[in-house]
């Protein structure tokens, strides 16, 4: 491999590494919360598992948005703009602030939906008990995703890793212990599921705070300096890359949503297959979640200084990365199903026989599945890195909605083909998207490389 891209490949693992293991570590508090629900019974498990998923629904959005902060910080980066980071770091903040207390009210006037839409008034009372106490999360989250996204975009990922893996064993240990009553601690059920993950997101976000204000690394960017009054061109520059990117995000969370409920609508063995099939890809995928994001920002630091080349270099360097890393994943899934349901539950146990052939079934397709998402999400986080989220917005859309949806329900209800159905259109929506964003992405570097010249008369024509 020649020297230069010996070192991009080298710079793109060592943000990528942190990035993928807070990435785990994340879905190792998704875990815990749902594994605490299980420990109070099937009927807080299904109440806290619509908590939950509306949560998830509303946050991802969120999210989104907040990651144009990470976006536009490796730009101005590398552009070697220490005032810009700053600016847009600090109204990123704000702009976080702002999204959680939308959300949080949002969430907390939930009910008369989820009524609306049939939920049984159980199950309902028991989310709102969870999400009464979970919202007060959404301030600890919004301000650590900002702080992540300035920290990694500048080099620095390392602080990420450790405050979120240190993060998950909390929400373990604390979840355990008012589930088990010790210390004399009380019981509180699924409110008090929420109000752990809450006080954890709020501590994780306090201490990279305090961090980034007492670390000599970070003394040419004085964040708390003008904290206070925020600016509208950066908050307006956040939001123009932002909703595209949070209505990117919903649009595929929503491709997932509508997969859930086929699965439902063909009954309770598929719809089980589906979770232990739909959990597996989801740990995998935080993969290449976390390469896609190491990507965004080299690409973005190699945008700011004017390389072109080198930024197209990262892109296609990291797609091929995370190309090869799902293909093991899929080897996985090919070779050994029976050992990744397992994991899920007893396969010896003949209650379960159903499921597990289904699941192994599942598994089988999703090692297609995983290589197209992980292509797909790493060709979006290139295009992101190019400050442009409109284009993967329209195509995600496109491919999710207009391809992907359409197949899963003709698959699987007018062709018959059931759950295996649902689980094709959700591939054919990823590989739609996967080989589009790919494309976009080298449409969109070939047009920057252009010499002006050419740039402008292919702008008129």
């Amino acid at each position: 491999m020649q020297q230069p891209l010996r070192s991009e490949l080298r710079a793109i693992l060592q943000l990528a590494g942190p990035l993928i293991t807070a990435q785990l570590a994340h879905v190792l508090m998704v875990f815990t919360d749902t594994l605490m629900m299980g420990r109070l019974g099937p009927e807080s498990l299904a109440a806290g598992g619509l908590g939950a998923a509306s949560y998830s629904f509303v946050s991802i959005f969120c999210v989104g948005v907040i990651a144009a902060v990470g976006n536009l910080v490796a730009i101005r980066h590398g552009a070697g703009d220490a005032a810009g980071v700053t600016r847009l770091t600090q109204n990123g903040l704000w702009l976080g602030w702002v999204l959680a207390l939308l959300a949080g009210l949002a969430l907390w006037n939930l009910a008369p939906a989820l009524r609306y839409f049939g939920q049984a008034p159980a199950n309902v009372e028991g989310a709102m008990q969870f999400l009464a106490t979970l919202v007060f999360a959404l301030p600890g989250y919004m301000s650590f995703m900002a702080l992540r996204g300035f920290t990694s975009a500048i080099g620095r990922p390392g602080p990420v890793m450790a405050i979120s893996i240190g993060g998950a064993l909390a929400n373990f240990a604390l979840n355990y212990a008012l589930i088990e009553g010790w210390f004399g601690l009380p019981s509180l059920g699924l409110s008090g599921i929420g109000l752990v993950t809450a006080l954890v997101m709020n501590l994780m976000a306090l201490l990279l705070a305090c961090h980034v204000l007492r670390h000599s690394a970070y003394a040419g960017y004085p964040l708390w300096r003008g904290l206070f009054r925020p600016t509208r061109a950066e908050l307006q520059e956040l939001l123009r890359l932002g909703l595209p990117i949070g209505g990117t995000y919903a649009v595929e969370s929503g491709l997932f949503a509508f997969a859930a409920l086929c699965m439902g609508a063909l009954g309770s063995q598929q719809l089980a297959a589906h979770q232990i099939a739909i959990m597996s890809v989801y740990v995998a995928f935080m993969v290449p979640v976390g390469i896609s994001y190491a990507v965004t920002f080299r690409i973005g630091q190699h945008f700011g200084a004017g390389r072109l080349l080198e930024a197209r270099q990262a892109g296609r360097l990291g797609i091929g990365l995370g190309a090869l890393c799902m293909l093991a994943f899929a080897g996985l899934f090919w070779l050994a199903p029976q050992s990744v349901v397992g994991l899920f539950l007893d396969r010896a146990d003949p209650a379960y026989a159903e499921v597990v052939a289904l699941a192994v079934s599942l598994l089988a397709i999703a090692a297609w599945f995983e290589f197209f998402d992980g292509i797909q999400t790493i060709a979006m986080g290139a295009i992101r890195g190019l400050k442009d989220a409109k284009t993967t917005f329209w195509v995600g859309l496109g491919c999710y909605w207009l391809v992907g949806v359409p197949l899963a329900w003709l698959l699987a209800f007018p062709l018959g083909w059931g759950a295996q159905g649902v689980w094709w259109g959700l591939a054919s929506g990823l590989a739609c998207a996967a080989i589009g964003l790919t494309l976009g992405f080298e449409w969109k570097t070939a047009r920057l490389l252009q010499p002006p010249a050419q740039a402008a008369q292919a702008c008129l024509s």
